[in-house]
């Protein structure tokens, strides 16, 4: 093949590419929420306004940016509810839910704002509080979107609301769990039109090289 025939399809090669490596080169910006049983963290099936967690239960949010369902950053620490609740005694008609709250680093931070430090608290709230307002007894104010997304704890962020954002690195992360953003595999990736793209690249090449020599006989 010659140089000349190499050219539109190095040229559409180098577009899939950069196609693909943007694709993978950005995330979202959010508050995951999770489940702690024992010493694991576990994404949540549920949103922090319909969970309904039981007396003795931990719970966490982690502020990251996590580029796909796959990487989402777990809160920090190994805090556990005896150690969250130690000083806070039981209560009749009430519940005691321990929170983990981790603000993630300064790299998953928006531009001009620095995160908290990372704290835990033993909420105190009725029998069937919802997640949502054991963390507003003890972390205010609690930010939300229009869609009901958890925005900001105890006022961190300022701004934004699971934005898409550059992602040059990968964040920290520690298992595979779904993302409150995830599709839930309803459509292909990226990359597997990339690569169905490269391969009608090829064909197009190939029979633009073949009619060219026909041509020219």
């Amino acid at each position: 093949m010659t140089r000349r025939a190499l050219a539109p399809l190095l040229a559409a090669l180098v577009l899939l590419t950069g196609a693909t490596g943007a694709a993978h080169a950005t995330g979202y910006r959010y508050w995951s929420f999770w489940d702690r049983t024992g010493g694991t963290w576990t994404y949540a099936t549920q949103g922090p306004a319909t969970a309904v967690p039981s007396d003795g239960d931990v719970q966490g949010f982690r502020f990251a940016v996590s580029e796909d369902s796959a990487d989402a950053a777990k809160p920090r620490g190994t805090a556990s509810f005896a150690t969250i609740c130690a000083h806070t005694p039981a209560e009749d008609g009430r519940k005691r839910v321990a929170l983990v709250v981790d603000f993630g680093t300064t790299s998953d931070a928006p531009s001009g704002e620095t995160p908290p430090r990372a704290r835990t608290a033993c909420a105190v709230v009725a029998t069937d509080a919802t997640t949502a307002e054991a963390l507003a007894a003890v972390a205010p104010p609690l930010r939300y979107g229009s869609d009901a997304l958890l925005c900001a704890i105890a006022g961190y962020p300022r701004a934004g609301c699971g934005e898409q954002v550059a992602s040059g690195k990968k964040p920290e992360t520690e298992s595979a769990q779904p993302s409150e953003k995830d599709d839930g595999g309803a459509g292909p990736s990226v990359g597997v039109f990339a690569g169905a793209a490269a391969v009608a690249a090829l064909g197009a090449a190939a029979v633009w090289q073949a009619r060219r020599r026909r041509n020219a006989r």
